[in-house]
């Protein structure tokens, strides 16, 4: 499945410490398989029918969207800031 960043994500993306930019990496790798992987806690975002978050670790978040066949990376970093802001 093609993966597209935005530039906001890509500028959040590189804010992050180089710890937790592995952990995105790891969850980035694991959406290109699958979706749905019970790893990632993937849920669909309240109030929006085609944005959804996967869980990085217990405190960060990845919010994406889904596009045909296409997932675009919209935001990441801490767990509330960027549900709020998705």
């Amino acid at each position: 499945m093609p993966i597209r960043r935005t530039a906001r994500f890509d500028k959040a993306y590189i804010a992050l410490p180089p710890s937790i930019r592995a952990k995105v990496d790891r969850a980035i790798r694991l959406l290109d398989e699958n979706w749905r992987h019970p790893g990632l806690r993937a849920r669909r975002l309240s109030g929006h029918r085609d944005i959804f978050y996967a869980r990085v670790d217990r405190n960060h978040r990845i919010t994406y969207e889904r596009r045909g066949d296409t997932l675009i990376l919209r935001n990441v970093g801490r767990h509330d800031e960027t549900l709020k802001n998705p």
